[in-house]
C-alpha cells in the first residue's frame, strides 16, 4: 500500500475518533473534534497531491480517497445536525435538514452515475467543481465546529467580545455553508449535463 492510500486509511480511522469527540462531553470537546476533522480533511489534500506528483494513482486508491472524503464529511454533517449546530439556535431546525438532505442525495446519485459510467469504461474524473464543493465543505464543518464550543472564546475575552466572536464564526460557516450547497448541487448537475449521454447509451 503505497503513501496516498495509507493517509486515505488514516483519514478513515480518523472518524471514528471525531465522532467519540463530538458526543464525549469533556472540556473543549468540540474543539477537539474541529482539530480531528481538520487534520482528516488536510489528509484528504495531501494523498491526491502526492499520488498526483509522484504518479502514485491506483484504483484502490480512487476507492479509498473518494469512499473517506464522503464518509468523514456526511457522518460531520449528521453530527453537527443532531446538534443543531448548522442552524446554530437562530434558524429553524428545518433548514439544516433540508441543506445536508442536498448534499447527501447529490452524493447518492453521482456515486451512482460513476458506477454506471464506470461499466461502460468511462472514468469521471473529479472536476474543479467538485474540488471547490469539497474546500467549502471542509471549511464550513470547521467554522461550525467551533462555534458549538463557545466558551473557548472567554479565554480570550469578555464574555461580550466571545459572544460576538461566536456569532461571526457561526454565521461565515453558515455563509460558506450555504455557497458548499450551492457548489454541490451546480457541480451534480454539470456531471449529469456531460455523462448524461453514457446514460442513454445501450451498447
Amino acid at each position: 500500500m503505497n503513501l496516498p492510500n495509507k493517509l486515505s486509511v488514516i483519514r478513515l480511522l480518523l472518524i471514528p475518533m471525531v465522532i467519540v469527540s463530538f458526543y464525549v462531553n469533556f472540556p473543549y470537546h468540540y474543539v477537539v473534534a474541529c482539530a480531528l476533522f481538520g487534520l482528516a480533511a488536510f489528509t484528504d489534500f495531501l494523498d491526491g497531491h502526492i499520488a498526483r506528483k509522484y504518479n502514485l494513482v491506483t484504483d484502490l486508491g480512487k476507492f479509498l480517497d473518494s469512499s473517506a472524503d464522503k464518509v468523514l464529511v456526511l457522518t460531520t454533517l449528521i453530527l453537527l445536525l443532531d446538534a443543531e449546530l448548522i442552524t446554530g439556535g437562530v434558524m429553524p431546525s428545518f433548514i439544516g435538514g433540508v441543506l445536508v438532505s442536498l448534499i447527501l442525495a447529490r452524493e447518492i446519485l453521482i456515486s451512482c452515475l460513476r458506477m454506471v459510467t464506470a461499466s461502460k469504461g468511462v472514468v469521471m474524473a473529479a472536476d474543479k467543481l467538485g474540488k471547490v464543493k469539497t474546500i467549502l465543505q471542509d471549511i464550513s464543518i470547521i467554522f461550525f465546529l467551533l462555534a458549538g464550543d463557545s466558551s473557548i472564546f472567554n479565554l480570550f475575552s469578555s464574555v461580550e467580545t466571545a459572544q460576538l466572536i461566536h456569532t461571526i464564526i457561526y454565521f461565515i460557516g453558515f455563509s460558506l455553508f450555504g455557497l458548499a450547497v450551492i457548489m454541490t448541487v451546480v457541480s451534480g448537475i454539470h456531471y449529469v449535463y456531460v455523462y448524461w449521454g453514457k446514460l442513454e447509451d445501450n451498447k
